[in-house]
């Protein structure tokens, strides 16, 4: 078993709950951990045996950019397409933030995390 990360995907992208959100956007972090076997493509030097993470930045950056009122409804969009794209993912993790939110104080950032395994 190993894991492949992809942290710190920027996008500029308009989620959440108000139209202020809707029509001015905000900016968003995501991070993003798979577990998979990278035996094989570790002996074997090729990307069609492992989890291609330009596969991964493209599931994140596509999803994100589909307006939700929730950043759980994001994440959960993001692991779908993750688990429907690579069969070789066991298991994800997907952290989504907004940076600076409109919520009435001095807070950087609020993230939700969400994990989801295989199901095969």
């Amino acid at each position: 078993m190993g894991i492949i990360r992809v942290n710190d995907i920027k996008i500029f992208t308009n989620h959440g709950c108000l139209e202020e959100e809707a029509k001015i956007g905000s900016e968003y972090r995501v991070d993003l951990e798979v577990k998979t076997d990278l035996n094989i493509s570790a002996k074997s030097d090729d990307l069609d045996d492992t989890v291609d993470y330009v596969l991964l930045n493209k599931i994140v950056k596509e999803e994100m950019l589909i307006r939700s009122k929730l950043l759980e409804h994001v994440a959960q969009r993001i692991l779908d397409r993750i688990f429907k794209e690579s069969q070789m993912v066991e298991e994800a993790t997907v952290s989504v933030s907004k940076i600076n939110p409109p919520i009435g104080g001095n807070v950087g950032e609020v993230t939700i995390i969400m994990s989801q395994q295989s199901k095969s």
